[in-house]
């Protein structure tokens, strides 16, 4: 294994104290849960050993992640950098990390420790590159502390629980086999749960879903309390630190893939023998109300070995030695889920969360595969075209503001929005410039349209040089606010305007964009303009275009052009123009024929095809009356 010189320097710099007494560490982790534990308070959980290991630890009350969905977490975790930085945003994708970056267990495994993972990764890294295999002695359904040679080398040793996945509750087959076990006094009854919120209907389908989540939540508390007492089945109980945490919110609409509470928000529970005085950790059965984002795993763990702290990490450590100040805010990231894209962005400081909303003409509940095969979804659809949902469900139906602001003082569920509330102006306007520093200071590659980022990664080689290394300097900041100013409404069109003629493809994309948001009347004025622009060299200005031609009510011209990227266009660009005609409803019919042969064998489909095929069937299936299954 080589790990570049400049990072190894980096290792060799360990402490006095980590060279005489490494601890162990354990990283319990699970996937799609929120903190419904009675250690949180949540009075219907049964989870008495993670409750024990809180009880003995630190459990901290606000701990986030970087999105409501797995692998974007997961890869900024692993790299410590966020996902919009690296350009790992976007669901399945697989990225390249510059020379110079590691997965941060690369310089705990050269400091010596034994560093295992079982089993799961889904970093959204390119397949068989040796960064991922300089990060693990093991990475396997086997990997296991036991494993190493010598009894006296230190682990670092993850293991994942799937058994809480979305599937899980989704899934009767897959639910029962994971909940096999419980005895009839560990099963809820859905009736008698108090805790359903308010922005799922309460129906019997939508109470078994929840009763399903704490079932099986109580099934990964057995989980852990195996791994736990491995541990003390070895003697190693005394000598190793305990982290327990889940990779974002629960599995559930509104919640995964979502960047509200309920998305990414997470337990968080941290367990160390007292006498390693861990800098940092409170005192057994404490709880620690700072913000803490998952982004600070990765230099928290490097501090607590001794280790020296990469430049590029964007985290802080919060335990060991040499603390920085408490975090003010915590942020997140949302863009494409599968088959369909929705930029927003998020901010939370200890009181309000502040969402931005970068295309703020797309409904809450888009038509998502993975999502709507839950039971809870398709409830939800159903009593949406009966015309029986409740106003605040019936809410995410419809299209989102630009900016959200909620106060968790009185809204602990993100219900009620006070963007538009005088007075609350001036917190938005602290969150809003919150939101746009980060986005600038981590050089967000999600505000480049995927065509474009997928054609610069071919350039430099990765994605997260493409806007440190630009020749223009200032072309990051000028991204950043023009994708802002296509979601603030007319006052905007002039620049937008301007914009079309940029030399710089992503500026034009975001300045059609912010056309086809404003609409007509308001954007009439551009109305030439977007003529010249669905002429464009590049197939995702083109599309940007059309969509807002139609916008104006003008498609005649926009739907060649449309119907053109979606026959001819690469990956990324045709599934664009996929979404334009899925969304342009009725404008889209004159476009049938071509939409059809955009239909591919499925023996030939790719990931990237089954996705143009998801949404032209979505389509399709609304303008012919017909229900095609949704591969």
């Amino acid at each position: 294994m080589k790990i570049p010189a400049l990072f190894l320097s980096l290792v060799l710099t360990a402490s006095a104290v980590f060279a005489a007494d490494r601890p162990n560490i354990l990283w319990l982790s699970t996937e799609d849960i929120s903190a419904h534990f009675g250690c949180y308070g949540d009075p219907h959980a049964i989870t008495p050993h993670i409750d024990k290991l809180a009880a003995e630890g630190t459990l901290y009350s606000r701990a986030y992640t970087t999105a409501g969905v797995c692998a974007p977490s997961r890869s900024a975790i692993i790299t410590g950098v966020f996902q919009s930085s690296i350009g790992s945003q976007h669901m399945r994708s697989q990225v390249r990390l510059p020379g110079d970056m590691e997965l941060f267990p690369t310089y705990l495994r050269e400091a010596g420790y034994y560093t295992t993972n079982n089993a799961k990764t889904d970093y959204q890294l390119v397949k068989g590159m040796p960064v991922e295999e300089r990060a693990w002695n093991d990475s396997s359904p086997s990997a296991h502390w036991r494993n190493r040679t010598d009894d006296d080398q230190p682990f670092f040793a993850v293991f994942n629980f799937s058994g809480t996945h979305e599937s899980r509750i989704a899934g009767e087959d897959r639910y029962r086999e994971v909940t096999a076990d419980l005895t009839p006094d560990q099963r809820q009854n859905p009736d008698t749960l108090t805790t359903l919120p308010p922005y799922y209907p309460d129906t019997p389908t939508n109470r078994e879903n929840w009763k399903r989540n704490y079932e099986l939540i109580t099934a990964m508390d057995a989980w852990a309390a195996d791994l736990i007492q491995q541990l003390k089945d070895d003697g190693l109980y005394d000598n190793t630190i305990i982290f327990f945490w889940s990779d974002h919110g629960i599995g559930l609409p509104r919640a995964k893939r979502w960047l509200y509470e309920s998305g990414t928000r997470i337990p968080l529970i941290i367990r160390a023998p007292t006498h390693l005085e861990l800098g940092g950790l409170r005192d057994p059965g404490s709880v620690d109300g700072q913000l803490v984002s998952a982004i600070d795993f990765a230099p928290t763990l490097l501090n607590i070995a001794g280790l020296g702290q990469p430049d590029y990490l964007q985290g802080r450590a919060f335990l060991g030695e040499g603390l920085s100040p408490v975090r003010e805010y915590v942020y997140g990231a949302r863009d494409r889920m599968d088959e369909r894209y929705d930029i927003i962005r998020t901010v939370r400081d200890e009181r309000f969360r502040y969402v931005r909303n970068y295309e703020p003409l797309k409904p809450y509940y888009q038509f998502m595969n993975s999502a709507e095969k839950g039971l809870t979804m398709a409830e939800m659809r159903r009593l949406h075209e009966a015309g029986q949902l409740d106003p605040v469900v019936e809410r995410y139906f419809g299209l989102k503001p630009p900016e959200e602001l909620y106060d968790f003082t009185t809204d602990p569920h993100e219900i009620h929005n006070l963007a538009d509330d005088p007075a609350f102006a001036s917190v938005l306007e602290r969150m809003r410039a919150a939101h746009l520093a980060w986005v600038k200071d981590t050089r967000d590659t999600g505000l480049l349209p995927e065509p474009v980022l997928v054609t610069e990664e071919k350039r430099l080689g990765n994605r997260y040089e493409i806007l440190r290394k630009h020749p223009d300097p200032t072309f990051p900041d000028e991204l950043a606010n023009i994708a802002n100013l296509a979601s603030v409404g007319p006052q905007a069109v002039p620049e937008l305007t301007a914009a079309l003629e940029h030399n710089e493809a992503a500026i034009r994309y975001w300045g059609a964009t912010g056309l086809g948001n404003v609409g007509s009347p308001a954007a009439a004025s551009a109305r030439d303009a977007l003529h010249e622009a669905i002429k464009d060299e590049s197939p995702v200005v083109r599309v940007a275009a059309a969509r807002a031609l139609c916008a104006l009510g003008e498609p005649d011209d926009a739907l060649p052009v449309l119907t053109e990227v979606l026959a001819n266009g690469a990956q990324w660009e045709r599934l664009h123009a996929a979404i334009v005609l899925d969304e342009i409803d009725e404008m889209a019919r004159p476009a049938i024929a071509e939409m059809h042969e955009a239909w591919i064998p499925r023996e030939e489909l790719e990931q990237q095809g089954k996705y143009v095929v998801r949404v032209i069937n979505r389509a399709l299936n609304q303008l012919e009356g017909t229900a095609r299954t949704v591969r």
